[in-house]
């Protein structure tokens, strides 16, 4: 089964929470938290990602916190995913790291495994992080 993991699920949770706010709203980890169920730390550690990838941007000071980098409907899953988990790849050969496969150069299923990759890709980024929010921001 094809499955996000745990941190990437928690990307696309903390992500929805700012893009059904107005777009421009600073906000906290701890009421990122508070309006998820999410712990502090594991919402703290998400931001970070997050914002080391320029989803978010970050605001110091007393109201300090983060707010979208961009409309949500501009920010596409892949784009979430990514942040958190790395590249994406339906195999370990088709993710574009290195990988330790031997038999990488005549594996029967590559070039089906790269195609299937690209088709899970082209999906994740026609999806905006908007429709994931279920919010009506405008395009």
């Amino acid at each position: 089964m094809l499955r996000l993991t745990r941190q990437a699920d928690y990307g696309l949770v903390v992500l929805s929470c700012f893009a059904r706010q107005f777009e421009a709203t600073v906000l906290s980890a701890r009421e990122i938290a508070q309006s998820t169920g999410l712990t502090h730390p594991t919402v703290s550690k998400v931001m970070k990602l997050l914002a080391r990838e320029g989803l978010l941007k970050s605001h110091r000071g007393a109201h300090g916190g983060y707010m979208l980098s961009r409309p949500a409907s501009n920010i596409s899953v892949i784009e979430i995913v990514s942040a958190v988990e790395g590249p994406i790849g339906f195999t370990e050969c088709s993710d574009g790291v290195d990988s330790d496969c031997d038999i990488e150069d005549s594996c029967p299923v590559r070039t089906p495994a790269r195609r299937l990759d690209e088709i899970v890709r082209r999906a994740l980024d026609d999806v905006t992080l908007a429709e994931m929010a279920g919010s009506a921001i405008a395009v």
